[in-house]
């Protein structure tokens, strides 16, 4: 269930508007008692792992509180239909809900527009507050005003799986860890050579792909590139980068894993719902060598999903991505997540607060939810939680890569910027566009968005 903002013009139809209408708590003169909590949805809604934790956390609020009324709303959509919706939601007290779902990316740029409640006033009052790490905390803060928006609900890690069995056919040995992007595309280049009617390596791209273009497909490139966590954004001139040479090494991989065949069909690579063809039919029909991906992988594998994958205990390995050049640290990750806003003009904020801090974040639910959907713990209590950290095999390595992680700018431009890299990354792929006038495009796109004075010349 992850991770441009691209507002289509099919979002903001008035049928849109109108799907979303009377989601809020003000709309139907709801008593005081009453909430409603919208969430994410994927197109795809075979995964019910989020539907099915949010009902027993209803089930479990209610009995404690009689006479509440907690309403699941779930948003069916692609991601990037899903944060416009939750925007066009919040815009109104008629259409607002009590408490929204976010991509932490998105905190900023919707505090920005006015949508959403700081929180400062509550988490002053809640001892658990003091367990969420600082980290997780900073990706709810506003940019502007340092005021805390959001309780993080989750964060994640990103790296390679593979497939032990089709890269052992290809003459791999494994456990595999590539050193360097040429030891990724020399080993997909064996799997094209040999193993035929395989995918050798996934690679997210394009504008369809959303934040998993951005994050999976780019930036655990382009973070891996010498200038780390300056090659997108220097906070220390509080610059966007443009014209660096770590942009266009990035794009060049892209570019070769599209034009030699080593990824995807340019069809398929470009389709709204392709993650979900790779964690539900692709990996476990063993159609597909490599992947570069996040911790929450198992989540289409295990018994609660549609189609339960037993082995994928024995066929899959975990690799970190490594860096360029292999250059320390030697590897890299991206880390997002998600959290939980009040709109700023909820119907009733006092009661959406008191089910997130009494019985949605709590320790014992949010190691609960953290084991069931595969994700990396927020809370410092519940990462050395035995629940969470015996629930899935592979949650010890991803959370291990926490310590090379880089996260997205948390500034509202980035929606802007990330739509950029899809399209850089989309114009290479279907060959376009040449890496450097890609390249130069997205230089051009992110001025225009941010402000010639706002970007700094990247030299590496």
């Amino acid at each position: 269930m992850r991770s441009s903002r691209i507002v289509t013009a099919a979002a903001l139809t008035a049928a849109t508007a109108l799907a979303v209408t009377g989601c809020g708590s003000g709309s139907s003169g709801s008593s005081s008692k009453s909430i409603k909590v919208v969430y994410w949805q994927n197109l795809d809604s075979t995964n019910k792992l989020q539907a099915t934790f949010l009902a027993s956390m209803v089930k479990q609020f209610t009995k404690a509180n009689p006479g509440t009324k907690v309403t699941l709303v779930p948003v069916t959509a692609s991601e990037n239909d899903y944060y416009t919706k939750i925007q066009l939601m919040m815009r109104s007290p008629a259409t607002a809900p009590d408490l929204v779902y976010e991509d932490t990316a998105l905190i900023n740029s919707d505090i920005a527009g006015g949508y959403l409640k700081p929180l400062d006033a509550y988490t002053a009052k809640w001892s658990d507050w003091s367990q969420y790490a600082k980290a997780a905390k900073g990706a709810v803060t506003g940019a502007s005003d340092g005021k805390t928006y959001a309780v993080p609900d989750d964060t994640d890690t990103r790296g390679i799986w593979y497939n032990k069995q089709l890269l052992e056919k290809a003459g791999v040995s494994v456990p595999w860890q590539p050193k360097t992007w040429a030891d990724v595309i020399a080993t997909a280049r064996k799997v094209k050579a040999k193993l035929p009617g395989v995918t050798p390596l996934n690679l997210y791209t394009g504008q369809a792909g959303g934040e998993a273009s951005s994050m999976q497909g780019f930036e655990m490139l382009l973070y891996g590139t010498p200038a780390g966590d300056k090659s997108l954004y220097d906070a220390s001139q509080k610059k966007w980068v443009v014209g660096s040479q770590g942009f266009k090494d990035a794009l060049d991989f892209v570019h070769t894993v599209y034009s030699q065949g080593l990824g995807p069909s340019k069809e398929q690579a470009l389709g709204a719902n392709f993650g979900t063809a790779v964690g539900t039919e692709l990996i476990p029909e063993g159609k597909l060598a490599i992947d570069i991906d996040g911790s929450w992988m198992p989540n289409n594998w295990s018994s609660a999903a549609a189609k339960p994958w037993t082995e994928w205990q024995s066929v899959m390995g975990t690799a970190a991505m490594p860096t360029q050049n292999g250059q320390a640290p030697g590897r890299t990750s991206m880390s997002g997540g998600w959290a939980w806003s009040i709109p700023a003009k909820a119907g009733n904020a006092d009661l959406a607060w008191k089910f997130l801090s009494t019985t949605l974040q709590t320790k014992a639910n949010a190691a609960q939810w953290n084991a069931t959907n595969a994700n990396i713990a927020v809370r410092t209590d519940v990462a050395s939680d035995s629940t969470y950290l015996n629930s899935v095999p592979t949650n010890k390595f991803f959370t291990e890569l926490v310590a090379d992680t880089h996260y997205r700018p948390g500034l509202p431009a980035y929606n802007q910027v990330s739509t950029a890299i899809q399209k850089a990354m989309e114009s290479v792929t279907t060959g376009q566009a040449s890496v450097d006038k890609a390249a130069s495009t997205f230089d051009n796109d992110v001025k225009a968005a941010v402000g010639g004075d706002k970007t700094v010349e990247g030299g590496s």
